[in-house]
This record gives structure tokens, C-alpha cells and sequence, in this order.
């Protein structure tokens, strides 16, 4: 077994967990439908994290490629699926038998925490790159991340329920052409 297949294991597992949380919450608003206010932006972004993990375990295949793995590299590698995980954990409330869940006041209670780990996720995966090749990856990716890091900004600074309306869809938008553009084929 060579180094990236041992350590994609635990790399893969994070994103599973991640996936698996927000697949637990979709289950609990089918579950629990007669219990459950729904608010779309919350439906949007757990659409956009579930397509953000399933993007980056597709990327996580150009790692194999790396031959010297240090503790330091694969350490920054972890931290963004750990970030990815957190962020999955937040978009949905615990669902649990007969209380009341409302997403919109679970979507306000969190949103601060939210859009500060989305900074982070995006900071992270910037590192990543550069730790792993010395460079800042391509600079397209590098001017996606920095709109999304912009957008998160906006979001972190501001309580518009506009704005924070329209940046659901637009990051769900947004990172399906960041896919098409960037990732449409394993390299």
C-alpha cells in the first residue's frame, strides 16, 4: 500500500461522516415533517455542502501523485475535511421524537459560526495547495475561492435575510460552475 492510499482512509472517512450528517438530516425532515418548519436557504446549503464533499473527495484523487508526506502536509490536508465535517454538522439541527424544529431559527442561531468556518474551509483549501506544491494552485481556482471567501464575508458581517437569500443560491450556482470549470474530469 503506498503512503496516499493509507492515509486517504482517514481523509475519506471525515468526508463520509460530513456526508452522512447532512444525509442524518435529511432523514430527520422526512422523519420528522409534521415536527419541521422548513426554510429553503437550509435545504440550499445543505445541497451545496453535500456537492462540496462529494467535490472534494473527487479532487482528494490528484493527491496520489504526491510522494513525500509529512506530517505537516497531511495535517493541513485533514483540517480542511475536519472544517468540511464541522460545517455539515452545523447546517442541520438534532432532530428528536415530538419538539418542534424550526430551520429558519436553527439557520440565524448558527449563521455566524457558519460563515466563519466557510472562511476558514476556503483559507484552508488555499493552504493546502500551497503547502502541497509550493504555489498557489491555478489562479481561476484561486479567484473562485477568493469570491467565495468575499460572499462569506458579507454574509459573516450582515444579518439581510436578502442577502443571505441570495447567497444560498449563488454559492449553489457558483459551485456547480467552479465543478464544471475545474473538476469535471479526474486528472
Amino acid at each position: 500500500m503506498d503512503q496516499f492510499s493509507y492515509l486517504s482512509v482517514l481523509l475519506s472517512l471525515i468526508v463520509g461522516l460530513a456526508i452522512t450528517q447532512i444525509l442524518k438530516g435529511y432523514r430527520g425532515i422526512l422523519l420528522w415533517r409534521a415536527h419541521v418548519q422548513l426554510y429553503w436557504p437550509t435545504l440550499l446549503w445543505s445541497a451545496s455542502l453535500l456537492l462540496m464533499n462529494v467535490q472534494s473527495w473527487w479532487a482528494m484523487f490528484g493527491l496520489r501523485d504526491i510522494e513525500a508526506w509529512t506530517f505537516g502536509t497531511f495535517m493541513v490536508v485533514l483540517l480542511q475535511t475536519i472544517v468540511q465535517y464541522m460545517l455539515a454538522a452545523l447546517v442541520f439541527p438534532d432532530f428528536s421524537g415530538g419538539e418542534r424544529v424550526d430551520l429558519r431559527a436553527h439557520y440565524w442561531a448558527q449563521a455566524r459560526w457558519f460563515f466563519a468556518l466557510t472562511i476558514v474551509v476556503l483559507l484552508v483549501s488555499l493552504a493546502k495547495d500551497f503547502v502541497l506544491s509550493g504555489h498557489l494552485s491555478d489562479r481561476l481556482n484561486v479567484l473562485f475561492h477568493l469570491g467565495f471567501i468575499a460572499l462569506g464575508a458579507i454574509a459573516l458581517a450582515t444579518r439581510s435575510q436578502w442577502y443571505h437569500c441570495f447567497l444560498a443560491v449563488a454559492t449553489f450556482v457558483l459551485f456547480w460552475v467552479y465543478i464544471v470549470v475545474l473538476f469535471a474530469r479526474l486528472h
